[in-house]
């Protein structure tokens, strides 16, 4: 995005190379990356569902990978498998030219782990990407070697070896402050917008939030990033031990939460990954609570209301009717600015189906408070991995000797 724009809160690092000078520009990214990598070792952490292995994103997404000459190493965690499964995705990742492991979730072995982790209080509430992120970061812990840690989905459909390497060179540069690094693009494929849930949920609900409950430095915080709900995020390793991330669909919100509650604002930027961006995309599920948009649009809103709770904010049902209402005005008038943009970039729009999933969204926005009110002890967070060592010292030590043992049966 040719854009100097900054607003002081979180440091913006603009691509200002689209076009011919681009190559150029990713080869000098390259050259201080694979200097950087002697002393700095880099690990991609990839969660992934079986399923993708069959899908169009994640082979181009490997072998984008091995265009790239930085990486030390690559954690996989391979959801949704049974053994012949796994065997079939360690066969298709051996095409890394990449040292990797591969965490069979559903194996025995990590099975009997979380089982023995459940018996403790301390194992993840449900299966999904935040339990699968969780797990690779312990075992990028139990590794020992990498000092910067990227991670992004498997579901990109325009990916490039440009975006890793984007991702990488803020948290990798030692000539760098920054301990996180938050990637953002432009939503745009197949001639309209795509990205609902940020442009229809998040960006209208924290004006609505703002406007009701008043301005805050956590509000302030979340309204800089340009994509909040991007998945492509990268870490310092000394973040990792103390990170707390939800179970749930709220994983970037949560992510982005703690890191606006334990790091100074200073040490945080956004990357410009891409000129375009495209994903699987998640259906509405207007009649389905629990799948798709609408359980994404309701964990996210949980988990913006359970931040601001933390912070000494008072939430009633009424607290939430205005919410709603105010969102759904701030939507509305989003509608109205997106339909211009679309017109002015040639892009198809649909106000109808955009007025259909903002009303969804409110909905789900009175259900999310619901859901406040039953559970108030719930504890959506999975605990950190410093906790679990404090209550089991060499879990994951044998966390890693069974990776290793699981990926070994299939290297013989």
């Amino acid at each position: 995005m040719g854009s100097f724009y900054q607003n002081g809160i979180v440091a913006n690092l603009h691509d200002f190379s689209y076009g011919k000078s681009g190559n150029d520009n990713y080869q000098k990214l390259e050259k201080d990356l694979i200097e950087f990598s002697n002393t700095n070792p880099m690990e991609l952490i990839l969660p992934c569902l079986f399923s993708e292995i069959k899908g169009k994103a994640l082979p181009n997404i490997i072998e984008e990978i091995n265009k790239t000459k930085f990486l030390n190493h690559v954690v996989i965690g391979l959801d949704r498998a049974n053994k012949e499964e796994y065997k079939s995705a360690f066969k298709f990742f051996n095409n890394l030219k990449t040292p990797f492991s591969v965490l069979w979730n559903d194996g025995p072995r990590l099975m009997e782990l979380d089982n023995e982790l459940s018996e403790k209080g301390l194992s993840p509430r449900e299966f999904g990407k935040g339990r699968n992120v969780w797990y690779c970061i312990g075992m990028t812990l139990a590794r020992g070697k990498a000092e910067s840690i990227a991670l992004h989905d498997c579901d990109i459909l325009t990916y490039e070896k440009s975006m890793l390497a984007k991702l990488f060179y803020p948290v990798a540069n030692p000539f760098f402050n920054f301990q996180f690094c938050k990637g953002y693009y432009p939503r745009v494929a197949d001639g309209k917008m795509n990205g609902r849930v940020s442009r229809l949920l998040v960006f209208p609900l924290l004006l609505a939030m703002e406007k009701t409950i008043g301005r805050s430095e956590y509000l302030d915080f979340m309204k800089s990033f340009r994509y909040p709900l991007a998945g492509e995020f990268s870490f310092r390793k000394n973040l990792l031990p103390e990170l707390r991330i939800p179970s749930d669909w709220g994983l970037e919100i949560g992510v982005l939460s703690e890191m606006q509650r334990n790091h100074s604002s200073n040490k945080i930027c956004q990357v410009d990954l891409a000129q375009t961006y495209d994903h699987k995309h998640q259906d509405l599920s207007e009649n389905n609570d629990n799948a798709g948009l609408s359980r994404m649009s309701i964990d996210i809103t949980k988990a913006l209301v359970r931040k601001l709770a933390t912070q000494g904010n008072i939430f009633s049902l009424e607290t939430f009717r205005s919410i709603k209402a105010t969102y759904y005005r701030a939507a509305l008038d989003m509608i109205d600015i997106y339909r211009s943009d679309a017109r002015m970039n040639g892009l198809s729009f649909d106000s109808h189906i955009e007025e259909k999933a903002v009303e969804l969204f409110a909905l789900n926005i009175m259900k999310a408070g619901e859901s406040f009110f039953e559970n108030p002890m719930e504890t959506p967070f999975i605990p950190t991995w410093n906790r679990v060592l404090s209550a089991i010292p060499d879990f994951l030590e044998r966390f890693k000797k069974s990776v290793e043992l699981d990926n070994a049966e299939l290297t013989k």
